[in-house]
């Protein structure tokens, strides 16, 4: 980390802010340190560039072992298909150009989104549960606008009500408790900031005829690199069949999909074969590994943003199941989705 990214730092079990302890720099970065509560017993280390508010070993875990072999796999500049920055761009629908604003990043795998974040030139504060972390700050630790934390969504070691954007993405179906997750992320933005999120969908006839759901509760219980061993084993043996089934076209992707091979030919037919087969040990590994899955109904979702008294509500179907945006209210404006919802419960009763 950078010291003068200290300011950003809250302890997660006080609230309040930390002092630094600096062990050793490296290119005006603290390579290794530790932050601790001056009027209290916290500490928490800085290793290898990377503030740790969490214990290493973590439901996470597998997440922090796949992001550290696929460290380029999804960066737009090495697969050269540029699917991350579409998927940012499309899901936030955020201006380009945000100098002067803070952005917290919930989940940052490899970095994939982080970088197109960095770009926009706001101060990006970007954190994982996993290992992850170490990943990122490979792709992105070199930016001066770029903070990388290992820390938990439920405790962030942040001020409350500080960030002038928040998003989410590919994590909240992954957490014990993904409402919990979502409440915490809304108390930080501040008033008049913006929220995107994102979860898989519930779908009972998907959930009931995909072989994943009844393998995953197996192969989530295995080491890591023994369930990727697997998963490249499986690929490499499947991958004939799966160029066949191309040909198909969506009845041929449900097909490989089913046999549990990730095949994303038709979200990236410009990619090569390698590429293609590089993406599918990944996400066939995602698809297998995580410790908690837990899609959600459009409607629960949608409860979500309504309970927290958030405006400008949008839930629609997005690239990975339920895509959430909106905006937290200035102090003392009503939310109008609510108001207009109340004015519809009034005109029925009057009806009736």
């Amino acid at each position: 980390m950078r010291p003068e990214h200290l300011y950003l730092l809250r302890c997660p079990r006080t609230g309040r802010p930390l002092a630094l302890d600096i062990v050793t720099m490296e290119n005006d970065r603290v390579r290794e340190g530790k932050l601790y509560d001056p009027k209290g017993k916290q500490e928490y280390p800085i290793l290898n560039f990377v503030p740790r508010f969490v214990k290493p070993d973590n439901y996470a875990a597998s997440f922090g072992f796949e992001w550290n072999v696929h460290i380029q796999t999804q960066h737009d500049h090495y697969s050269g298909v540029f699917l991350s920055r579409q998927r940012f761009e499309q899901e936030t629908r955020w201006p380009q150009k945000l100098h002067g604003e803070f952005i917290l990043e919930a989940g940052c795998g490899a970095g994939r989104f982080t970088s197109c974040a960095a770009e926009t030139g706001a101060t990006v504060v970007s954190f994982d549960y996993s290992a992850a972390v170490e990943a990122n700050y490979r792709m992105n630790g070199h930016r001066e606008n770029v903070l990388i934390v290992q820390a938990d969504i439920y405790q962030m070691p942040f001020q409350r009500a500080s960030f002038d954007r928040v998003f989410c993405l590919g994590v909240l179906q992954h957490t014990p408790n993904p409402e919990a997750a979502f409440r915490a992320l809304v108390d930080s933005i501040k008033p008049g900031g913006a929220i995107v999120t994102d979860i898989y969908i519930k779908d009972w006839v998907h959930w009931l005829f995909h072989t994943k759901t009844y393998i995953r509760p197996i192969t989530c219980q295995l080491p890591p690199s023994l369930l990727y061993r697997w998963v490249r084993r499986w690929v490499n043996f499947c991958w004939p069949l799966i160029r066949c089934l191309r040909r198909l076209g969506h009845v041929g992707q449900a097909i490989s999909w089913r046999l549990l091979v990730a095949d994303f030919y038709r979200l990236m037919p410009q990619a090569n074969d390698a590429m293609l087969r590089e993406w599918a040990y990944l996400d066939t590994f995602d698809m297998l590994s995580p410790r908690y899955d837990k899609p959600q109904a459009i409607q629960t979702f949608r409860r979500w943003y309504e309970q927290e008294g958030l405006a400008e509500i949008d839930i629609r179907i997005g690239y990975n199941g339920i895509i959430g945006k909106a905006v937290r209210p200035q102090r003392g404006q009503l939310n109008t989705d609510m108001l207009q919802k109340d004015e519809k419960t009034e005109l029925t009763c009057a009806e009736f």
